[in-house]
């Protein structure tokens, strides 16, 4: 059986900031609806209601959380259509493609201004000044807390024997893609499949592999190069023509933590805290880089330090989540106003405009 929805993030709070990865996400459709606007205006909500009319059609829905509140969406694809629809507010830059035809639907005109008084605007203010406030000691956390991660690394890259790890690599690329070469060199589709939100790490890993006939789990310690052979397999997959989604770090974008080869119905993803999932059906299998890799005794002859480090490290990473619980706070108090203010009759006049126009490209 087929799910009829698929789950990612496309942005994230990381150690180097905000990090956006719609304008990869969202390749290749055919229209795309930016919904604009105050928040608070329910953009989310309307985006919820029209997943949840097209799931009742039997559409396949890719569904894009927000990782501030991973219940709400922050945008939609009907996959078959080609169709998108986000919230422009929170995308980065429009995820434009050549391709596509752009429409913006203005939410903004549901705001009664006569409901917004002058005191509001002073005090919304204020409050986007905290709300910025509070991101920015949330990314600079995250980034203490990855410089405390790269000394955890160390003493373990220290034993590592880089020759092994390069025939690890050199096995799987051989193993998972002989036989299934295009001619033609292919960019993979980037996306996160788990995020930094105020409760703590959040991931759709389970999810997004439970239809696969392969997973692969790769364990290690850090810097024990789960990261490295990713990227490896994803340039040689790109390069060989092999379909390949392609899953950053919600904590450092600028390190891999999954890939997905839909096609060969295979997904190899790290599988260590805070996303560590162990075997538990047939077609699941351990790839151990510590044991494949390393130098064994790492663990017992710098126990203390280790220990140290990990300490350290969950320390920062507890302090980061406080400031996006903060974050969080905050922006829950600027929606409030622009919610009291809204029109919600022109909401949904905007909502059935939606709906007719994807009734449209339905057929119905």
């Amino acid at each position: 059986m087929t799910e009829q929805s698929s789950h990612y993030f496309a942005r994230g709070n990381t150690a180097h900031g905000a990090h956006f990865l719609y304008k990869s996400a969202f390749q290749g459709l055919n229209q795309l609806f930016v919904l604009t606007g105050p928040p608070g205006t329910g953009k989310s909500t309307v985006i919820r209601s029209l997943a949840d009319n097209l799931l009742e059609n039997g559409r396949h829905v890719q569904c894009f959380h927000s990782p501030l509140r991973p219940e709400e969406l922050d945008g939609i694809i009907a996959t078959d259509l080609k169709v998108g629809i986000v919230d422009g507010r929170v995308c980065g830059e429009i995820p434009e493609d050549q391709a596509a035809e752009i429409s913006f639907i203005h939410f903004g005109e549901a705001i009664e201004d006569k409901k917004i008084f002058p005191v509001n605007l002073t005090t919304i203010e204020d409050l986007k000044s905290k709300l910025a406030n509070a991101y920015s000691k949330a990314y600079e956390t995250f980034l203490t807390a990855l410089r405390i991660h790269d000394e955890w690394e160390k003493y373990y890259i220290e034993s590592m024997d880089f020759n092994k790890a390069d025939r690890v690599a050199e096995d799987l690329i051989q193993q998972l893609f002989n036989g299934h070469d295009n001619d033609s060199p292919i960019t993979g589709r980037h996306l996160f499949f788990g995020a930094a939100t105020p409760k703590g790490a959040f991931d759709f890993i389970q999810s997004l592999t439970a239809q696969l006939e392969r997973r692969i789990f790769i364990k290690g310690r850090p810097g024990s190069g789960k990261s490295t052979l990713l990227k490896k397999l994803a340039a040689a997959a790109e390069s060989k023509g092999i379909d390949v989604q392609v899953y950053h770090c919600g904590f450092d974008p600028n390190s891999l933590d999954m890939l997905v080869f839909p096609t060969l119905s295979t997904a190899i993803f790290d599988s260590t805290a805070p996303h560590e999932y162990f075997p538990n059906r047939d077609g699941d299998e351990i790839l151990d880089m510590y044991a494949l890799t390393m130098t064994p005794g790492v663990d017992e002859a710098y126990a203390v330090e280790l220990a140290a480090i990990k300490e350290r490290y969950s320390a920062k990473m507890k302090e980061a989540i406080s400031h996006l619980a903060l974050a969080e706070a905050i922006d829950s108090h600027i929606k409030a106003f622009y919610t009291a203010a809204t029109n919600f009759s022109v909401i949904e006049d905007l909502r059935l405009q939606l709906q007719s126009k994807l009734d449209e490209l339905l057929g119905t």
